[in-house]
């Protein structure tokens, strides 16, 4: 496995919503290079992509070297024709937290708060709890999965989540964040124990991510939807993303299943703020997405920064995974996503100008895999088409 998978031996792909190859080394030439035949090898990627078991449809989006390219797979319903489209919603899951860590990102450049502040300065209340022996938790050990925080509040999840494909699973995390809210999640956090120091040990933690949020509603004096969607329909002309959709939009959400289930799962349950899984796209907004991010603006440029080095080969930086010494893609960030009834993944390669996102309507334990073969093949066949001459 290839070294992005370092995230997967520190927990399981689901609980960072839910849920976060060694190749022969080609050069690369740079330069504008043509794009031929890259469509037809996306079709190919896509179509074997749905064969594998449990898996009805995908999506594939591309950017390389400024050129775009979208492709839809398979139904969204198993036995009925239908596939996905360009309209269709998607469930991002935890790539929602690349999101969030990108306004931290712009936040920082604001001059609004400082990485190294006690997250305590944007509670109401008092939380001794949110320290270790007197080291307390600051913004960068949210941005890092370093803080000791819990994967998800309640705490209860994390027991239900233990047991992702269990065909109950969803059901049972529906009831516990029936009527959850922010209010609930502060209670919580009043009864969280930090265990080790923050700043040292990775444990991946949405709740970690739904503090973020607070601390940017906390600093703008704006809800956390209305940030997203400000930010980024204006740095990005993202204008589609959504936290919570209407009853027009809902119609538009993709069909999903979850683990072995033949029957179609419910979405993913609202959480309080919504930052660290409950963004909702379509393809061509994930395209501009790509866009942006290999823009390599300040604000992207930043969010890249990496906050704790694990080794040489794995860092964190606003939420992002940062993987170095792959001699085939060089230094990438990437971002797994996973819901009860969907998983996806975004990866942002600058070698080759060339960002990836796939995503499926199935979620289990093969899905993430299957997706990474997949993404894989692909940089192996841009990377060759780069070392071939003409």
């Amino acid at each position: 496995m290839h070294a992005i998978s370092r995230v997967v031996r520190n927990r399981r792909w689901f609980t960072g919503l839910v849920l976060s190859t060694a190749l022969l080394s080609v050069g690369c030439l740079g330069g504008q290079v043509p794009a031929k035949d890259l469509g037809a090898d996306i079709d190919d990627v896509a179509a074997t992509l749905i064969e594998q078991p449990l898996l009805h449809s995908a999506s594939i989006a591309v950017v390389y070297r400024g050129q775009e390219f979208i492709r839809h797979r398979g139904d969204m319903e198993a036995g009925k024709p239908g596939p996905p489209t360009d309209a269709t919603l998607y469930e991002i899951g935890s790539l929602s937290k690349t999101l969030a860590g990108t306004l931290m990102a712009n936040a920082v450049l604001e001059r609004r708060l400082g990485l190294d502040d006690d997250i305590r300065m944007y509670l109401q209340g008092d939380y001794p709890n949110l320290q270790y022996k007197g080291e307390p938790i600051r913004i960068r050990h949210l941005l890092s999965h370093t803080g000791g925080l819990p994967n998800m509040l309640p705490d209860r999840a994390n027991t239900v989540l233990a047991d992702f494909t269990n065909q109950r699973t969803p059901q049972a995390l529906n009831a516990l964040y029936a009527g959850y809210g922010k209010a609930d999640f502060f209670r919580d956090l009043h009864a969280v124990e930090i265990r080790q120091a923050p700043g040292k040990d990775y444990a991946y933690s949405s709740t970690g991510t739904e503090l973020t949020a607070h601390i940017l509603e906390t600093v703008y004096a704006s809800d956390y939807a209305s940030l997203l969607r400000r930010f980024f329909g204006d740095s990005a002309a993202m204008t589609g993303l959504r936290i919570r959709l209407d009853d027009t939009e809902a119609a538009r959400l993709a069909v999903g299943y979850h683990s072995d289930n033949p029957v179609p799962t419910t979405p993913m349950p609202q959480l309080p703020w919504g930052a660290s899984g409950n963004v909702k796209a379509t393809v061509p907004e994930m395209v501009k997405y790509l866009k942006f991010q290999l823009a390599d603006g300040p604000v992207v440029k930043e969010s890249h920064r990496a906050l704790v080095t694990f080794d040489p080969e794995f860092s964190i930086g606003y939420f992002w995974n940062i993987v170095a010494g792959d001699r085939l893609k060089g230094t990438y960030y990437a971002h797994h996503g996973g819901v009860p009834r969907s998983q996806c993944y975004i990866y942002i390669l600058p070698k080759y100008d060339l960002g990836i996102f796939v995503i499926t309507n199935q979620s289990g334990d093969e899905t993430a895999h299957a997706m990474e073969a997949a993404i894989d093949t692909l940089v192996e066949r841009i990377a060759a088409r780069e070392n071939t001459p003409g």
